[in-house]
């Protein structure tokens, strides 16, 4: 029996297409990566004299402070994400219009400038009305800010996924407004929303790398310096960039088991 026009147009490839595509996508990978490599081999970038200062154990603990002030200024940001993201998610879907419309106004105002714009309010305007604060904070604060308008979508998204029969009957039983939300629907949610969190935490980590606007002490901004110092560019770069990787896949692993279903 031949196959429906559906299958034909819009079926998944048969297995002799699946392994051709992944070994045509291995052979360009591998030609890229040897293009890439033979590229910085002839730019002097892999001598042993770019690469020994990383057998010193000074410089992994000047990456490690850089990690850590990654990682503090991150979680921080984070933390003010997640909580300023639900005032507003509450504020947008109050049916009071006093609360609702400065929610919107404020999320769409965060959504579109830009995190480094932020940064730069922190770092020269706040200081020129007498408001001082610390790099760590110039850093944190408006990433965390930008963040928060995200996670306020997403949170809104989550919600709605959630089953108005879930709702109906949790009112059918005698609650509150205020205990439907928090008891019912939002522990619902989070479960729909925990891979968009999870991306949005990765993008966080990423955004602390505008710490060299305000020389904050975070990873990039002690690459930058030892690049300055031993003069190995690509060196430099490519165990930073482990180093994210590494902090980025330990944060996906978390969430497959935050989003595992409780039993």
């Amino acid at each position: 029996m031949s196959r429906a026009l559906e299958d034909i147009l819009f079926g998944g490839p048969s297995p002799r297409a699946r392994v051709v595509t992944w070994g045509l996508s291995a052979a360009v990978a591998g030609l890229l990566a040897y293009a890439i490599v033979a590229r910085f081999h002839a730019a002097g970038q892999f001598e042993l004299r770019l690469w020994e200062f990383f057998g010193w154990t000074t410089t992994w603990a000047f990456l490690a402070k850089g990690l850590l002030g990654t990682l503090a200024s991150a979680a921080m940001a984070a933390v003010i994400a997640l909580v300023l993201g639900l005032v507003l998610l509450l504020g947008r879907l109050s049916r009071l219009r006093l609360a609702r419309l400065p929610s919107v106004a404020v999320i769409e105002f965060l959504r579109g400038v830009p995190t480094l714009l932020l940064i730069y309010v922190c770092f020269l305007v706040l200081p020129s009305v007498g408001i001082k604060l610390s790099t760590y904070w110039m850093l944190t604060l408006p990433v965390g800010l930008s963040t928060a308008a995200v996670v306020a979508e997403v949170y809104r998204a989550g919600v709605l996924a959630v089953s108005r029969g879930q709702t109906d009957a949790a009112r059918s039983l005698g609650l509150t407004e205020a205990q439907v939300f928090f008891q019912v629907v939002f522990p619902q949610a989070l479960r729909y929303i925990v891979p968009a969190l999870v991306a949005q935490l990765v993008i966080v980590v990423k955004e602390t790398t505008f710490g060299y606007v305000v020389t904050y002490g975070e990873l990039m901004q002690n690459a930058k310096v030892l690049i300055a110092n031993y003069q190995a560019l690509v060196p430099v770069y490519l165990v930073v960039a482990a180093l994210y990787c590494l902090v980025n896949y330990a944060i996906s692993k978390a969430s497959q088991r935050l989003g595992r279903p409780m039993h």
